[in-house]
């Protein structure tokens, strides 16, 4: 517990500094974040088959392009450019036609590197054009994602007793994810009627909040099932007590995911 206290403190320390620049040096460093994030499912994808490295390296370079993009834009652009969706497809079926030995690189290897880069690439560019959008809506996001899974972690170590998804998370309890979703719910609706607008329906902001809580508990949920499948505890050891990326990102990237959908009425 107090390596994973101190680990905390840390991230808090370097992310908070970072994300109140914004700009070019959050969106860096987002990026980078995305790279781990690749590295780590590649990795855990790996512990079944190695891809060949010229494939590792252009999947970090797209996840790069991803990242970067249009990161100065201050709207949410959701316009699909199907000429890089395009070349991203070439780049990874043709090559197994050069390669011509299945044992080496094949069709599940080409789509799993095209859904991890498109996933991870997409999700931290969102949070990326989320801060230029408005600081607030980021930290309200955060928010939502910190205190549900705090109060989720107590209410379940105090109080659970109901096992919610045993072969996929065995820690994780139902008392869990009702005192998790109550308390986020209720710290981020406070946050948004605060100070990012007090005119909307609070109903409607209670809904969509506890919707959001609801949706990174799902996204943990996802992220074990992917750990469980491999035979891994966490994706990595980068964050000692925590895990890697991915294990601290799990939730908020379902919950960006989820966000642009409220997004024109929230």
């Amino acid at each position: 517990m107090k390596k994973r206290i101190i680990s905390a403190i840390i991230m808090v320390a370097v992310f908070v500094p970072l994300l109140l620049i914004g700009g070019i040096t959050f969106a860096i460093f987002m990026t980078i974040l995305a790279l781990f994030g690749l590295y780590e499912i590649m990795s855990i994808r790996e512990t079944k088959k190695p891809f060949p490295f010229a494939m590792k390296l252009i999947a970090y370079l797209m996840v790069i392009f991803f990242s970067m993009t249009n990161f100065k834009s201050i709207e949410f652009l959701y316009n699909v450019d199907y000429r890089v969706m395009t070349f991203i497809i070439f780049v990874f079926l043709v090559p197994m036609v050069y390669i011509n030995d299945t044992k080496k690189y094949n069709i599940n290897d080409a789509l799993f590197l095209i859904g991890s880069i498109l996933f991870i690439g997409m999700s931290f560019n969102l949070l990326i054009i989320t801060r230029n959008y408005d600081i607030t809506y980021i930290i309200y996001l955060f928010l939502i994602t910190t205190i549900t899974d705090t109060f989720a972690f107590f209410t379940g170590k105090f109080i659970g007793k109901h096992k919610l998804c045993p072969d996929i998370s065995p820690k994780k309890t139902v008392e869990g994810v009702i005192g998790g979703t109550l308390m986020g719910t209720f710290a981020a609706t406070a946050f948004y009627v605060t100070v990012i607008n007090n005119c909307n329906s609070l109903i409607l902001v209670i809904v969509i909040t506890t919707l959001l809580s609801l949706v990174g508990q799902i996204g943990d949920l996802v992220f074990s099932i992917i750990k469980r499948y491999y035979g891994r505890k966490d994706f990595s050891n980068l964050i000692p007590g925590h895990g890697g990326i991915l294990d601290r990102f799990d939730s908020i990237i379902f919950v960006a995911l989820t966000f642009i959908l409220f997004l024109g009425i929230i």
